[in-house]
């Protein structure tokens, strides 16, 4: 099928863009950009009229689960909820059964993102060590044939400080970041929640923020001395974003990432209890928000990503300290981004494409994408004015655990073209 997309707001900050038009693309191609353009009767004209069309959005940070955990998710059912969600690419993360940490399983997750008919590109960031163990290194450079962008062990941190000079090294030798859930085991042992105020009050077993702090400090040594390449995943506390600001004011190369629930959510929120305010790392304070909320203005946060972590619904109904942590967040990121940060005055439209498009694309070196004649078409389509209220039960994704049922929001990715095709997602009240 060949497309008119009529009046769209062309939004891409890379090409120092910002325009209406209409666009022509023919076989998946960019075919003409311009005013009052008009297709064959085999094309299909759509009137994109309060429209933002953007480059592609792709989240560097979910859980598909699979293979070893397909009833929470799948990569399937995880690239529905990610068109709906308005990305045209992810990258899953190694934490499933078995790790990701042979090159035989990234051929497998290719072959089904293959077939599932959505078009959605699922990248793969392989584990750092085997098993996830944290003892013994990976084989990087076989994982990266087979396509690994990067290597973490999300989900566990990387602590013997040897084991991760010497991934630093390997890695920076082939070009590759590797990603570090920043956790110091040994003061987060047991516990459920954000240290503070708020856990004393609950007498809730808690995660100091030290935790942290630690370990990305430890690991900014580290990464300056292998000369290599460090990604700071889900950073959430004000000292490990102060500590990544001053790195890169030293030059080092270091970016990181935050999640739309630790700038959209404080530590308050578990005094109901509810096991969707539980993750890893824990919602903070008000004051480690403010520090989000600064270090995505002055750009000392290169990235917004879901960290999409499906449960199901049994296992999180439980107590509190015994529910798993993790939330979806394929099918309310871009909301959240634009409800607490476009309309707060945080950051401009532009800016919020950069962080969902154009800088993880950069970190993970993957080709940037251009809205411009002859390129192939890759796109987030955005409605920045439209007010919905998320419904977890029409989620695609094959769990439900979020916080932010009932949430009203303004702003929502309304569909994506990818692989030559066109999905147009509902602009109900859905995630």
């Amino acid at each position: 099928m060949n497309y008119h997309l009529k009046n769209g707001r062309i939004v891409d900050p890379a090409s120092k863009i910002d325009k209406t038009a209409d666009i022509l693309i023919v076989d998946g191609v960019i075919e003409k950009i311009g005013q009052k353009l008009s297709i064959g009767a085999d094309g299909e004209t759509i009137d994109l009229k309060g429209i933002v069309v953007a480059p592609g959005f792709i989240d560097m940070h979910v859980h598909f689960r699979e293979p070893g955990q397909e009833h929470k998710e799948t990569i399937a059912t995880g690239s529905r909820a990610a068109a709906e969600g308005g990305f045209t690419a992810v990258c899953c993360m190694p934490n499933t059964n078995p790790a990701i940490d042979d090159p035989s399983i990234i051929s497998e997750i290719n072959k089904k993102a293959a077939s599932s008919g959505v078009p959605v590109d699922v990248y793969v960031i392989a584990a750092v060590t085997k098993g996830r163990q944290g003892k013994e290194l990976a084989p990087m450079m076989e994982l990266a044939d087979a396509g690994a962008l990067a290597f973490t062990d999300d989900g566990a941190p990387v602590e013997n400080a040897e084991v991760m000079r010497r991934a630093l090294e390997y890695a920076s030798m082939i070009g590759k970041p590797i990603i570090q859930h920043a956790e110091d085991v040994s003061l987060t042992r047991g516990g459920a929640m954000n240290e503070g105020s708020v856990s004393t009050a609950l007498g809730m077993p808690s995660m100091p923020p030290v935790a942290e702090e630690i370990i990305v400090e430890r690991d900014l040594t580290l990464s300056t001395y292998a000369g290599a390449a460090y990604h700071v995943a889900h950073i959430s506390t004000r000292g490990a974003i102060e500590a990544v600001r001053r790195a890169k004011k030293g030059g080092a190369s270091v970016t990181c990432e935050v999640t739309p629930h630790h700038f959209a959510l404080s530590d308050e929120e578990v005094r109901s209890f509810d096991t969707n305010t539980k993750m890893n790392p824990p919602l903070r304070t008000k004051d480690d928000i403010e520090a989000a909320i600064e270090g995505l203005r002055d750009g000392t946060i290169d990235v917004i990503a879901s960290d999409h972590a499906p449960h199901s619904y049994d296992e999180k109904q439980v107590e509190f300290a015994y529910a798993p942590f993790g939330i979806v967040g394929l099918e309310t990121a871009v909301g959240l981004a634009f409800t607490e940060l476009l309309y707060h005055k945080v950051l401009t439209l532009a800016q919020i494409i950069q962080k969902f498009s154009i800088n993880p694309r950069k970190i993970l070196h993957l080709p940037q994408l251009r809205i411009k004649e002859g390129e192939t078409a890759n796109l987030t389509f955005l409605d920045p004015k439209f007010e919905w209220k998320v419904d977890v039960e029409k989620f695609h994704s094959k769990s439900k655990n979020s916080p932010f049922h009932g949430r009203k929001m303004k702003g929502k990715a309304i569909g994506i073209f990818n692989k030559g095709i066109l999905h147009l997602g509902s602009r109900e009240d859905a995630g």
